[in-house]
């Protein structure tokens, strides 16, 4: 049981916007570290999931649910699979912040990228669904659902490459010359931006919902780092899978693709151009390369946050001991370019 929400006046929100309600309500946090702090609702007409802003000050842009509930509410319609979206509460007074309300996707969650769970035949459509999906997501034209607005104009790599040094110089702890030369040469050498479309920002195996029983994607969810964008970002974010280790996470190198039945990285690749009308797609490395800097500048700010006495557990010092590893991996990928 949750005790940071108002139940009575949460309530009182949802006779009135949850077609059908019933109480009596109950809410429960789910685990993990969500920026937006995520309910499971419980009553006698359903289960519903609220996502909310945290409470207190925050930066005026950062946390906004209703952006992800505009997302919702244009792609649901397609039939891509998404949450339906119930409702959205601008309203700070009835629970202290803004939130939504959307349906509980009940099914199947995968948190290992090698389903070791799974059998090989199952592992292949599973696979192949996920890739198909975002081709999905891809192909979906961004002004004729309503959000042609929903991200800024220009080259979408470059203004992430300079947000990502910007936050890797906030939170510097070392001199690591691999970064170092990568922070020079990454905005240097950034491929031209051919296609805008929306994007996910997050997509992976664990940020999917499956069928109970079917190899289907039932829901993507976690939208909070949405935009329009190259589709090119969430194709080797995905695609990064197959470059790291095999661990309790998303890798899948070392993988014995043959027995397993997970497609190798050349047939995910395959799938997805054949799904998103793509002749090929370019070189990935580049994107490698900016993707684990990424990683970089976000175990940064880890690592300061224990020097702080913010980020004190075990697991933030494991997180914090693949900094120098992923600054290596990320140079090497770079020199695989060709162009260093």
């Amino acid at each position: 049981m949750s005790s940071d929400l108002d139940i009575v006046a949460l309530e009182k929100w949802a006779a009135g916007y949850i077609p059908g309600f019933s109480g009596p309500l109950t809410a429960e946090k789910f685990p993990g570290g969500q920026s937006n702090p995520t309910y499971k609702l419980t009553t006698n007409s359903g289960r519903y999931v609220l996502r909310r802003k945290p409470f207190g000050d925050l930066l005026p842009s950062a946390h906004a649910v209703d952006r992800e509930f505009r997302l919702l509410s244009a792609l649901y319609p397609t039939g891509f699979p998404v949450p339906h979206p119930i409702g959205l509460c601008e309203d700070d007074t009835v629970i202290g912040s803004m939130f939504y309300v959307m349906e509980m996707m009940e099914g199947r969650t995968f948190w290992r990228g090698i389903l070791p769970d799974q059998i090989p035949a199952d592992r292949g459509p599973i696979y192949r669904d996920m890739i198909f999906t975002l081709a999905r997501l891809h192909c979906i034209d961004h002004e004729g659902v309503g959000l042609g607005d929903y991200g800024r104009p220009g080259n979408y790599f470059e203004r992430q490459v300079a947000r990502w040094t910007k936050q890797y110089r906030a939170s510097q702890t070392d001199d690591i010359p691999e970064i170092e030369r990568l922070i020079e040469w990454l905005p240097k050498d950034v491929p031209e931006q051919t296609h805008t479309t929306i994007i996910h920002g997050d997509y992976r195996i664990d940020n999917l919902i499956y069928a109970p029983r079917e190899n289907r994607v039932m829901a993507v969810i976690d939208w909070e780092l949405a935009t329009l964008g190259d589709p090119l970002a969430d194709l080797a974010y995905m695609m990064m899978n197959w470059i790291m280790p095999i661990d309790e996470r998303s890798g899948l190198l070392g993988t014995d693709f043959a027995q397993s039945g997970i497609p190798t990285m050349e047939e995910a690749l395959e799938i997805y151009c054949e799904a998103a009308g793509r002749t090929n797609v370019p070189d990935l490395h580049w994107y490698f390369s900016f993707n684990l800097f990424r990683l970089t500048g976000i175990i940064q700010g880890i690592k300061q946050r224990i020097r702080g006495g913010n980020a004190s557990s075990a697991e933030a010092e494991k997180t914090v001991a693949q900094l120098i590893p992923l600054a290596r991996m990320a140079w090497q990928q770079a020199e695989l370019t060709g162009t260093v």
